[in-house]
């Protein structure tokens, strides 16, 4: 039996623009794709913590170390400019996989800046 687990996700990002007439997709620092193991075009969820929605759509990188987070297309709908959301990546594995992963998590600060962490944060 295959389980969909939590990969990674980047938590309480600040969203920094949106772009209704961009063809979809969310925008991201390709710095903090690679913090949280994130291809271009793979699949995240989007969930708004400020104001309640939901949503998957597909990362793409943005500019180096400009820390951004861009809704486009539909999700510009649901997430707007200084909302705090969290985008999580899932992926399947079996069961003696799932049971040892421990997923990455990264944390940020008001400016999408991630936040120094010695140790793994658990995703309890």
């Amino acid at each position: 039996m295959r389980l969909t687990m939590m990969k990674s996700k980047l938590h309480r990002l600040r969203v920094t623009a949106a772009d209704l007439d961009y063809e979809g997709s969310f925008t991201l620092d390709p710095d903090l794709m690679e913090a949280a193991d994130l291809l271009p075009n793979e699949r995240v969820e989007i969930y708004n913590v400020t104001g309640g929605q939901r949503l998957a759509t597909y990362a793409i990188p943005g500019r180096r170390g400009s820390r951004e987070a861009q809704a486009n297309g539909a999700a510009a709908h649901h997430v707007k400019v200084g909302d705090i959301v969290i985008i999580v990546s899932y992926a399947e594995m079996e069961r003696d996989e799932a049971e040892n992963h421990r997923p990455i998590v990264v944390l940020v600060d008001e400016k999408n800046e991630p936040k120094p962490q010695e140790e793994p944060v658990s995703a309890s």
